[in-house]
């Protein structure tokens, strides 16, 4: 898939808010602000449900990187998530 095409799914799904479960939530970490080289989905089926992650990460920006896009967007598919939500902005990896 497309890079542009499934960032373009995952933020229609982020943009919806809040739908109930089950959920995912994407995060995204970086050695800087402005370069977020690793991503972390975490998947909850139901409230209070034991959270589920997975995590994937690039040598260059992962927003940017049509296979882990592509697979956010089946993770989202295939999990059936009724909600999708999205940490803005990139988090600083601790060293």
């Amino acid at each position: 898939m497309n890079v542009e095409k499934a960032k373009k799914r995952i933020a229609k799904r982020v943009k919806m808010g809040f739908k109930g479960y089950p959920q995912l939530t994407l995060m995204y970490f970086g050695e800087s602000l402005d370069l977020a080289n690793e991503v972390i989905a975490v998947f909850v089926l139901e409230d209070g449900a034991s959270p589920q992650e997975q995590r994937f990460s690039s040598k260059g920006n992962v927003r940017e990187d049509e296979f882990i896009q592509s697979a956010l967007v089946k993770i989202i598919e295939r999990t059936e998530a009724k909600s999708v939500l999205e940490v803005q902005g990139t988090s600083i990896l601790p060293h």
